[in-house]
């Protein structure tokens, strides 16, 4: 092809008198040689070969415009634009609906309900679904905007005192059953032993708060005893979290807990319960129930960030980039429960960063202010929890949180699974399909069976050695 034509092909654009003269421009270099670099092929020397005679070559005016030569812009055809997932609005807060009259009220003991996918939907459309969340979510509203230090425990009613003091006997039992020294950085058998003295100690704790029916109390303690994590497989979670709080919602169903002590539950209760669960999370090595690993919020709790991104609601100077700021954290840490948790996670992991070990945290901290936080808090609420079957399967049903109509029939707590060497039967997260894990061990559907941070944590700190033992997958 000729470098005219390779260039632009204007054979026909241009008039024959613009052609002519620019053909005697040429002419006039004719002597001089208009050279072209050309290769012959791949591996072959370049050549300077002079322009024929008869190759001659257009030039264009000055004056020429080259307009016609860019292509048009042609925009693309695209459908109406949708609104993102994430552009839904939050779920509200249902009102909290009153407690029941008690004159005649009998009581039962809390059992498993959900054993189908058709039971969890039951439960998703019942009004104990709506009362869970609406308790939850109100407690959130509680306190927003509203820091650690303004409620304080001295001002708080006697009944918070005293489950400040159960927790704290709680905190007793858990120094009189130390750990063994197993050298694992998985569960320790001790914890069953803890977990059966706290079940000794219930009926009198409870007594202190005013209960008097020994089924009133065998229904109520019944979640306090499974809030602390699960004794056959020495492990905890969310779902045991929220637990506790269910326990706080029997006790508000016995009007023992009225709405002005909401902002006390949160801000006083709730960090008193926290730290003694990572007590007990570094004392035993509690395996992450049900962990997504780093790409979730936490190994064991979810709670805290929901109340938190509500207490951070409209802050004047603290930013979602502020869980980055290690000085923000160490300053604020005592007074927000979300920069709190943030600081704990920090000091458990064996890497620097929220972006190394806790991703799915450093991409929350883009958001644009803690109300699109506390939002998405809200809906990972009902996704991840309530929406969730392996976790809603545990789910515990008595007379003050009653199952929906319907669903099957109770299945104790103590058939949950059975002992070692037996069969365990377990919902995946997949269309809620069931399957069987024999006594051979724990199969590669339910995932690799990995210990948590702190248990890595504290093997290093016991052999005193400077190099962490690596922790897969955490």
């Amino acid at each position: 092809m000729h470098v005219a034509q390779s260039m632009f092909d204007v054979r026909g654009i241009m008039s024959q008198a613009d052609e002519k003269r620019n053909v005697r421009t040429l002419r006039n270099y004719g002597r001089s040689k208009i050279t072209r670099r050309l290769t012959s092929g791949p591996g072959e020397k370049m050549q300077d070969k002079a322009l024929k005679p008869d190759r001659r070559l257009c030039i264009l005016p000055a004056t020429s415009s080259l307009a016609y030569l860019i292509p048009k812009l042609v925009p693309r055809k695209r459908g109406p634009p949708r609104a993102p997932d994430s552009a839904a609005p939050a779920p509200p807060t249902p009102p909290l609906a009153a407690p029941p009259n008690l004159a005649t009220h009998t009581y039962q003991r809390p059992s498993r309900r959900i054993l189908s996918p058709a039971d969890h939907e039951l439960f998703l459309k019942s009004e104990t679904c709506t009362l869970v969340t609406a308790f939850i979510f109100t407690l959130s509203d509680s306190v927003r905007d509203v820091p650690l230090s303004r409620v304080r425990a001295a001002d708080t009613p006697p009944i918070i005192s005293q489950i400040l003091q159960i927790l704290s006997d709680a905190g007793g039992i858990l120094d009189e059953n130390p750990p063994e020294d197993t050298g694992s950085r998985f569960g320790n058998p001790i914890f069953r032993t803890f977990l059966d003295a706290l079940g000794d100690a219930l009926p009198e704790w409870h007594k202190r708060l005013g209960l008097s029916d020994e089924g009133e109390i065998d229904e109520v303690a019944t979640y306090l005893q499974n809030s602390f994590g699960n004794k056959r497989r020495i492990d905890y979670g969310s779902g045991h979290e929220l637990n506790f709080f269910l326990w706080l919602l029997c006790l508000n169903r016995l009007s023992l807990l009225p709405p002005s002590t909401f902002p006390s539950l949160v801000l006083v209760v709730l960090p008193a319960y926290l730290t003694l669960m990572r007590r007990v999370q570094a004392a035993y090595y509690l395996e992450p129930a049900g962990s997504h690993g780093v790409w979730g919020l936490d190994d064991y709790q979810f709670l805290p960030f929901l109340f938190g991104a509500s207490q951070l609601l409209h802050h004047a100077y603290i930013t979602p980039k502020a869980i980055h700021n290690q000085l923000t954290l160490e300053e604020e840490g005592g007074e927000y429960l979300y920069l709190d948790q943030v600081a704990y996670l920090n000091s458990v992991k064996n890497v620097d960063g929220l972006r190394w070990h806790s991703p799915m945290l450093d991409d929350i901290s883009a958001a644009r202010n803690w109300t699109k936080i506390e939002a998405g808090m809200r809906k990972m609420f009902r996704k991840e929890i309530l929406e969730k079957l392996p976790v809603m399967q545990h789910f515990l049903f008595g007379s003050l949180i009653p199952a929906a109509e319907g669903m099957s029939e109770e299945l104790g707590i103590e058939d949950e699974e059975e002992e070692e060497g037996g069969e365990v039967k377990v919902w995946t997260d997949e269309g809620g399909q069931r399957h069987v894990h024999k006594s051979t061990g724990w199969g590669d559907c339910c995932g690799i069976r990995v210990p948590a941070a702190v248990g890595a944590e504290g093997e290093m700190r016991k052999g005193g050695g400077k190099v962490l033992r690596r922790v897969p997958f955490d």
